[in-house]
């Protein structure tokens, strides 16, 4: 169990690992890029989309773990009965532990102030003008609007996915552990 939790939050840790860049940006583009995540309403978003991944990674959670468990070769069906009974009992703390760090408040602040260098060095100033023009219009509010739940849902597919494909390896890595 203490694995497949280690894996999860290994993982989790890596989608949002920034890599390091040599090139800056300039005060220019960094004010304009602060600009385009107010006019975005950007904090909002990406709470919304923590607060969506946390919603789902109780389920997910216990369907990796399960899975784990029961598709494990080794296990009697009554090893197998003790670990699920085991992952029951640690699954609760483990799924409250990830998600406190989802909704900790400051993980957005964080977030958002190592985000906006990226922003500015990939767009200019004045591009990054014209993208926050667009979502001052009806249609680039609409899509804010919609951010965190089109998010909220991309987040629930990539999920299922990387659990389909994550499934059978962890199960190998178990195999060969024991």
């Amino acid at each position: 169990m203490k694995k497949i939790v280690a894996c999860l939050a290994a993982s989790l840790a890596l989608i949002g690992t920034p890599a390091v860049y040599a090139q800056t940006a300039d005060a220019a583009s960094t004010a304009a890029a602060k600009e385009l995540f107010d006019s975005m309403n950007y904090r909002a978003v990406m709470v919304g989309a923590m607060q969506q991944m946390a919603k789902g990674m109780s389920a997910s959670m216990r369907a990796g773990a399960e899975a784990s468990i029961k598709n494990n070769a080794k296990l009697s069906d009554a090893d197998k009965q003790k670990a699920l009974a085991k992952m029951e009992a640690e699954l609760p703390a483990a799924i409250n532990a990830i998600q406190s760090v989802l909704n900790d408040p400051t993980l957005v602040d964080d977030i958002l102030t190592e985000t906006v260098p990226v922003y500015a060095r990939h767009f200019s100033a004045d591009e990054l003008k014209q993208i926050t023009a667009f979502y001052r219009t009806p249609v680039g509010a609409k899509m804010l609007n919609l951010m965190p739940q089109l998010m909220g849902e991309g987040m629930q597919i990539g999920q299922q996915i990387v659990q389909r494909r994550l499934g059978p390896m962890l199960q190998k890595l178990q195999q060969g552990q024991k």
